[in-house]
């Protein structure tokens, strides 16, 4: 028995796909239909086609894809991810916006923490030291969200990063 079908030692992934023809021509429907909500409405309206694919050389099985369909101003925006989660489990548009896109976030999250309040910054020789570091990038950061959260509300900084709330 193979650990795709042994519950019991399951992997579970989820991950972006890159697009190309054949996935395109996939959800070419859920283009269209997406492509003349944004005509009548001027807002992206996302469709989600969920349906089984498979590489033509590299998978060695299909596997569940999910493809998501929207028009921006100008240009189609397709985008593909590829899961072993169940349709029973997580339907398409929930897939996609609560775990994908919801995971990507957290991504930018600790980015942001890294990159633009110097948690990265652990050059010290001693641990002490570096762990005090990562304290106080800690602290920013939770001041910087209590900043956004409730001084900030209802302005357009509500929402900025943390180093462009910091420069300004």
């Amino acid at each position: 028995m193979s650990w795709c079908e042994d519950p019991d030692n399951r992997v579970d992934y989820l991950f972006g796909l890159a697009k190309n023809n054949r996935l395109i021509q996939e959800i070419e429907d859920e283009l269209a239909e997406a492509k003349i909500m944004f005509e009548c409405s001027e807002e992206p309206s996302p469709r989600f086609k969920d349906f089984t694919y498979q590489t033509l050389k590299s998978w060695s099985i299909p596997r569940r894809v999910v493809g998501k369909a929207e028009q921006l101003a100008g240009r189609s925006n397709p985008r593909f991810i590829v899961s072993s989660l169940s349709k029973e489990e997580y339907d398409a548009r929930s897939l996609h916006e609560d775990e994908y896109c919801a995971r990507g976030d957290m991504e930018n999250r600790i980015k942001e923490k890294q990159l633009m309040l110097f948690a990265d910054r652990t050059s010290s020789a001693k641990m002490r030291a570096n762990q005090l570091r990562l304290y106080f990038s800690s602290i920013a950061y939770l001041l910087m969200q209590t900043l956004r959260r409730v001084g900030l509300k209802g302005t357009e900084m509500a929402r900025a990063q943390c180093d462009t709330i910091r420069l300004k």
